[in-house]
């Protein structure tokens, strides 16, 4: 049997094509493994970083990401996950505000939400007090209300066993709690890789999703006598308004903690997660969690 030329001219230029299609493909395949592999890893000020993946809990930066070190306000992502993982919790339930959460803000020169003796404030309200002001104040509040105890300290002991209890639960090795909100008394601290961890799994929440996510909101207590006033409150998270696809998490900071972040952005799918511990300024933390979130967005 016959086989006209042209047969096989059209067999050949088929084939011909295929092989090319694939090299392409395999070629931009080994072109973006190669460009990943050559990435330049970002220099950070911050004494210590990590980020990861959330979709997969893959490592993309690393820098001391297993020293321990103060956390600052970063621990009330702790205080945030304890209390909502409450059994049978009700967010709209009230809390009374005491003199006592008053008088710790100002014995300790705390960050405040600046919640006022008296007013009965809605377990919601409290965790937004908590996480964009970062209000010390709402963060004892919240430690009384979900403390088991007879007495204010027992209730507070109790609650901060519950925040060492979680990070075990999480299977976390380095990192310790001695307060609700970050001003420690020695014994308080965690690492970039634990803290992550820990959002991450806060992240799991939708109610903390959607606190954390806010850039500023103003919210109606009810007052001493029955009436009400407004409370209005902005995040300190200034990345929320800076970084593109940012979705929370926290701030810190502190004298032996210098300036911390822990950070979470989601672009084209994808969610990243990190934290920076012990940067120089709150300028130099943003700069910081820029270059390791652009980093790892091009891992």
């Amino acid at each position: 049997m016959k086989i006209g030329i042209k047969g096989i001219n059209r067999v050949s230029a088929t084939a011909t094509v295929a092989l090319t299609a694939g090299a392409v493909i395999a070629g931009s395949v080994f072109a973006s493994a190669a460009q990943a592999a050559t990435l330049p890893v970002p220099t950070i000020a911050a004494k210590g970083g990590y980020v990861m993946n959330n979709g997969t809990a893959s490592t993309l930066y690393t820098k001391a990401a297993d020293t321990r070190r103060s956390t600052g306000s970063t621990t009330k992502i702790m205080t945030a996950k304890v209390v909502l993982a409450q059994t049978n919790l009700n967010l709209d339930s009230k809390v009374t505000i005491q003199k006592a959460y008053s008088d710790y803000i100002v014995a300790k020169g705390a960050s405040s939400a600046h919640l006022i003796v008296g007013d009965k404030v809605t377990v919601r309200q409290l965790l937004y007090g908590l996480m964009l002001p970062s209000g010390c104040d709402a963060a004892y509040a919240l430690a009384d209300k979900f403390g088991t105890g007879t007495t204010r300290a027992a209730r507070v002991t109790s609650f901060i066993g519950k925040m060492n209890a979680s990070a075990k639960s999480l299977g976390l090795k380095n990192t310790h709690f001695d307060s609700f909100d970050g001003i420690g008394n020695g014994s308080n601290y965690s690492t970039p890789r634990d803290l992550t961890k820990i959002a991450s799994s806060a992240m799991k929440n939708s109610t903390f999703r959607a606190v954390v996510k806010t850039k500023s909101t103003t919210q109606k207590v009810t007052t001493k006598s029955g009436g009400y006033r407004y409370m209005s409150w902005t995040n300190t998270n200034t990345m929320l308004g800076s970084y593109s696809g940012a979705i929370g998490v926290k701030t810190g900071s502190g004298p032996t903690a210098g300036y911390c972040l822990v950070f979470a952005a989601t672009r084209n799918g994808k969610t990243v997660i990190g934290t920076v511990l012990g940067s120089t300024s709150a300028t130099v933390r943003a700069a910081d969690m820029k270059k390791i979130m652009d980093y790892s967005f091009k891992k």
